[in-house]
């Protein structure tokens, strides 16, 4: 399959310029897609994860081995679009609690989905509330995120014997990155893994969304920072300077 898409450099983070349609399409197409010889891997970015790339080279790394890198945060696309020419923009954020509504929103196949990560009666809460809320997101399995390097090689089987065509991996950064490149080989069943962070918290409601002025203006990470202070006060006080630092860092250099 090919992924005709554009690219720009934002903070060391070569990001893809894909809107919400486009995006949910190509992993439409990927699902049904016999050709493909491994998975597709769709990470997302946005500050966090410029600020982790540039302080690790690790996951730098990791991060370089994705199909697709989309912008999870608008500030990534805000900053996109003062910067880079007319025909390297990136359209809109796409962040991955809208994308896990808008693949079936924009596809009309039914798409079976496994969920990993999370915690247990948070994940089933999220699989029960997909199922319900859409007819052609098709759960066809989940798994908690607590299980240990020993039992991997079950997940694994459990994932491949599921029938799942898209994989979504929330275990946060780096672990979902790594659990994706360290196994893509042995996922053979599935066509897409999609890592997704705290999504399930946000499809049961656990986690709030900001207001929508301020997921258009790209300050969704400071309603996140109040609503949850213990867990991204001090991180988005660290990563946000750091990562407007890298994205004018990289700015001039494709």
């Amino acid at each position: 399959m090919s992924l005709k898409i554009k690219t720009v450099n934002i903070g060391g983070v070569i990001t893809s310029c894909v809107s919400k349609k486009k995006l949910a399409l190509i992993i439409g197409e990927a699902s049904f897609n016999s050709q493909l010889s491994k998975p597709i891997i769709i990470f997302d970015s946005n500050g966090h994860g410029i600020s982790e790339a540039n302080k690790n080279s690790g996951f730098k790394n990791l991060l370089s081995q994705a199909d697709i890198i989309h912008a999870d945060g608008m500030s990534v696309v805000n900053f996109c679009n003062l910067t880079s020419p007319k025909n390297l923009r990136i359209p809109e954020a796409t962040p991955t609690t809208d994308m896990i509504h808008e693949i079936p929103e924009y596809n009309d196949k039914n798409i079976n989905h496994f969920l990993l990560g999370g915690k247990e009666k948070v994940v089933k809460k999220a699989a029960d509330i997909l199922s319900k809320m859409h007819s052609r997101f098709i759960v066809c399995g989940y798994n908690n995120g607590y299980f240990k390097q020993s039992e991997e090689k079950y997940v694994i089987e459990t994932i491949n014997n599921s029938g799942c065509q898209v994989l979504w991996v929330g275990l946060g950064k780096p672990k979902e990155q790594e659990f994706c490149i360290r196994n893509i080989d042995k996922l053979t069943n599935v066509k897409v893994i999609i890592t997704c962070g705290g999504c399930y918290n946000y499809v049961t409601g656990e986690y709030k969304r900001a207001p929508k002025w301020m997921q258009k203006s790209g300050f969704e990470w400071l309603h996140r920072m109040i609503t949850r202070p213990k867990q991204l006060f001090f991180r988005y006080l660290i990563t946000c300077p750091h990562a407007l630092y890298c994205m004018l860092k990289y700015k001039n250099i494709k």
